[in-house]
């Protein structure tokens, strides 16, 4: 479900979302992702329309600020991860 890329991008910078490691090798991270139901959204417009579903206050951010937020990890292919804390 998750790419190897989305894996690994999410293993390195898991610290921006949380204080602590959740995982510490790809299987774990992959086991992670599945376990929060994490998804994967092909462009900044559909993060701002899955966090505002989710009820998030998102109205007034930029395409920047959404990119910024802790639980959004853009993905070299243009995609993003959301992954609920």
């Amino acid at each position: 479900m998750y790419t190897e890329e989305c894996i690994n991008i999410f293993l390195k910078k898991q610290g921006q979302l949380f204080d602590e490691p959740v995982a510490e090798n790809p299987e774990e991270a992959e086991a992670f992702l599945e376990d929060c139901m994490a998804v994967v959204v092909d462009s900044i417009k559909d993060v701002k329309v899955y966090l505002s579903g989710m009820g998030a206050d998102v109205d007034g951010l930029s395409d920047e600020e959404l990119e910024e937020e802790s639980e959004v990890f853009p993905l070299p292919d243009g995609t993003y991860l959301i992954v609920e804390g």
